[in-house]
């Protein structure tokens, strides 16, 4: 008795689940962008694949963290952006104010402490070096932003990983 080959999926299931699982920190981030921020004790941590096609920022940072970022947003975030494709938000590195912009095909994790709540996602491919965007350098004449209200962290995430 033959086997019937395997059935190939041509309407690509994974990669719509995806997307639709990504909507949902879209979603998130647009709620948080709001004039009330984020509700509760809500924040998020957000990993993202630092090599990807479409991700922007500070040279200095990005080449600190060549593979793979998490930054969070709780307290200190300013200009939070979320549009169509990516995101864009301000955060402090070393006391110094920094922009960065993510496609949200970047995002691996996003994970919301406060309610236990993770996504994780596959990794996109890396951009070829000349597919990336150069970051563009904000003027030094921008106001900083407001003193924060504690220093800034950094956070591992080993601790939220499956064992």
């Amino acid at each position: 008795m033959a086997q019937d080959p395997p059935v190939q999926d041509l309407m690509n299931y994974e990669a719509m689940a995806q997307d639709a699982l990504r909507g949902v920190a879209k979603a998130a981030l647009k709620r948080a962008a709001a004039p009330e921020g984020l509700p509760g004790s809500h924040h998020f941590y957000i990993t993202f694949k630092t090599d990807a096609a479409g991700v922007s920022g500070p040279n200095d940072l990005l080449s600190k963290y060549p593979d793979e970022m998490t930054i969070v947003l709780q307290h200190q975030y300013w200009d939070l952006a979320p549009g169509e494709t990516f995101f864009s938000v301000t955060l402090q590195f070393g006391g110094q104010p920094k922009r960065l912009s993510v496609p949200y095909a970047a995002i691996t994790r996003f994970y919301d402490p406060s309610v236990q709540f993770l996504l994780q996602f596959e990794a996109p491919p890396s951009a070829p070096p000349e597919a990336r965007i150069a970051p563009v350098e904000e003027p030094a004449a921008k106001a900083a932003p407001p003193a924060a209200k504690s220093p800034a962290t950094v956070v591992s995430l080993d601790q939220f990983r499956k064992k």
